[in-house]
């Protein structure tokens, strides 16, 4: 493959990346909602909480996978189709120079948020056990989706140097 035509291609797979992951989010969340409620309005315990934190995990997991592999295809077209300058290397320093300044590309609040709600049931009916270990599970997600965050927020500077370091070794000629 040309490198014309390899730029063009991953330009189209963050296009279409991105794009996956803004239709997926409010998919995520109807289905949460829906099954929150049929599950409630079936499975009268407690634990019936479960059932959709397993649809925020999974969902959030989904969109954690879209995000990483579109930065990383970013920071491959950056050291490798851009050494000069161009869209990624200035989406880069824009993010540095002005940080808070983007959305949040996890919708991590909208995560926390919902996966709070989601306990709100156990919290109003549960007996004591069934609260520690559903509180136990929700607490988990939720510190899965701050250790998402933090690998996000240093990612393109961890990917950026890793790609370099693959161009310099490549660049590099075989010893003997």
């Amino acid at each position: 493959m040309r490198a014309d035509d390899e730029y063009v291609a991953m330009r189209a797979t963050i296009r279409e990346r991105g794009t996956a992951r803004m239709v997926i989010v409010p998919i995520i969340f109807i289905g949460w909602a829906a099954t929150a409620i049929a599950t409630a309005a079936v499975i009268t315990v407690a634990l019936s909480t479960l059932v959709p934190l397993i649809i925020l995990a999974a969902g959030f997991e989904a969109v954690f996978a879209l995000h990483v592999n579109v930065e990383r295809i970013g920071r491959y077209l950056q050291v490798f189709h851009e050494p000069e300058g161009g869209w990624e290397r200035v989406a880069m320093q824009f993010g540095q120079r002005f940080p808070g300044t983007s959305p949040d590309p996890l919708f991590s609040r909208h995560f926390l948020l919902a996966t709070s709600m989601n306990f709100l049931p156990a919290a109003l009916g549960g007996e004591k056990f069934e609260l520690v270990l559903i509180g136990v599970l929700h607490v988990i997600f939720i510190n899965r989706i701050r250790i998402a965050r933090a690998f996000a927020a240093t990612q393109r500077a961890r990917d950026l140097e890793r790609f370099e370091t693959l161009l310099r070794e490549r660049d590099q000629p075989p010893s003997t």
